[in-house]
């Protein structure tokens, strides 16, 4: 009796117990799920491909919410494809075609991201060939779809990690999605009310937008397609910096060469060359004539000897130097002197150190 009594008080207990653990393991799972985040696909490109024959590669990218589990289904494929997070939401991988493969330029692509136990899925309506075109799963009658407005809420700054929020009302039951310069590929916006598409777009340290990047947003049903341009910056006004306006510094002693000058010198004949000029001019006039006549040629040839005498020895003393004339920053110009070529071109820029001439970069 007390063996069975002891039984019994044991699976009284343990039944005491159990719905206890159930009850703190379904609040954990209940805890875990509510922490992660609903999955979601902002983005998803294909770079299009002149061919698709065996060996050709097609590259696959994917934003969303980090963390999570991507893979795609081409149609016609032979395998699945599992992207690769590079980055926070980044997800990308690049799929080679088999000879089993049939695909084909419109082959849907569909692309699953898991988070936790939830799954987002979007498909591609782009073309894997390029020329192609929009790729649609269904054909549409009737009017062109509407963009009635397309906004931005500009972000305070441009660089990686900073959010920029799209609003697209238009026409519902439509697909839109959008291209901003300076980001590679496209981004989605999910029709969040009826006739209105909206998202955020987080700025990835590798992306080039400016607060004047071009933003077009295309507004898809089936086949037809309406775009329209943003008209607002992407920047906020009150932190985009005005462009400085630079004094320009003026350099008293920098300035610009005007002219490369050869200067000649001649030098001035000494009294020795006159004298000895006059003596030889005698003699060679005493050769001439006789009486009278010969005094005058003794006479003229010294006097034309020594002025060649003179110009002889100046000849001979004549001298060379450069000069470079240099327009300075001021207006004002300064000539200076070179012994020899120093290889200065019209047109250097140059400087002046206490009468020294360097060229200046």
């Amino acid at each position: 009796m007390k063996i069975t009594q002891l039984c019994v008080t044991g699976m009284v207990a343990l039944s005491t117990l159990m719905p206890l653990t159930f009850i703190t393991g379904q609040a954990h799972a209940q805890s875990y799920n509510a922490v992660r985040p609903t999955p979601r696909i902002e983005g998803f490109n294909v770079d299009e491909v002149r061919r698709l024959s065996p060996g050709v590669e097609l590259n696959f990218e994917l934003y969303g919410t980090p963390g999570g589990l991507a893979t795609l289904r081409i149609a016609g494929a032979t395998r699945n494809l599992t992207l690769v997070e590079n980055e926070a939401g980044q997800y990308e991988g690049t799929y080679i075609i088999s000879s089993r493969d049939k695909i084909a330029a419109r082959s849907p692509v569909t692309a699953n991201l898991r988070v936790g136990n939830q799954v987002a899925s979007e498909v591609l309506n782009e073309s894997l060939q390029v020329g192609v075109g929009y790729h649609s799963l269904r054909a549409t009658n009737g009017p062109a779809p509407k963009i009635e407005r397309f906004n931005v809420e500009p972000a305070a700054d441009l660089g990686g990690g900073n959010d920029l929020r799209f609003t697209v009302l238009g026409t519902p039951g439509g697909k839109v999605d959008l291209t901003i310069n300076g980001v590679k590929g496209k981004i989605l916006l999910p029709e969040v009310n009826s006739g209105e598409y909206a998202n955020s777009y987080t700025i990835k340290n590798r992306d080039r937008i400016t607060p004047n990047s071009r933003v077009t947003a295309n507004l898809r049903m089936g086949e037809r397609v309406t775009s329209a341009t943003l008209g607002k910056v992407l920047q906020s006004a009150a932190v985009v910096t005005p462009p400085v306006a630079h004094v320009a510094h003026i350099c008293n002693n920098c300035g610009t060469v005007e002219a490369v000058n050869l200067i000649e010198i001649r030098g001035e004949g000494s009294y020795l060359g006159t004298i000895g000029g006059g003596v030889v001019g005698a003699l060679l006039g005493s050769q001439v004539g006789g009486g009278s006549g010969r005094t005058a040629a003794e006479l003229a040839g010294a006097v034309g000897g020594a002025y060649a005498g003179r110009a002889i020895e100046g000849n001979s003393r004549k001298s060379n130097h450069f000069e470079v004339v240099v327009r300075l920053q001021n207006g004002a110009s300064q000539t200076i002197s070179f012994a020899n070529d120093p290889g200065y071109r019209i047109g250097d820029q140059v400087k002046i150190n206490n009468g020294v001439l360097v060229r200046t970069p």
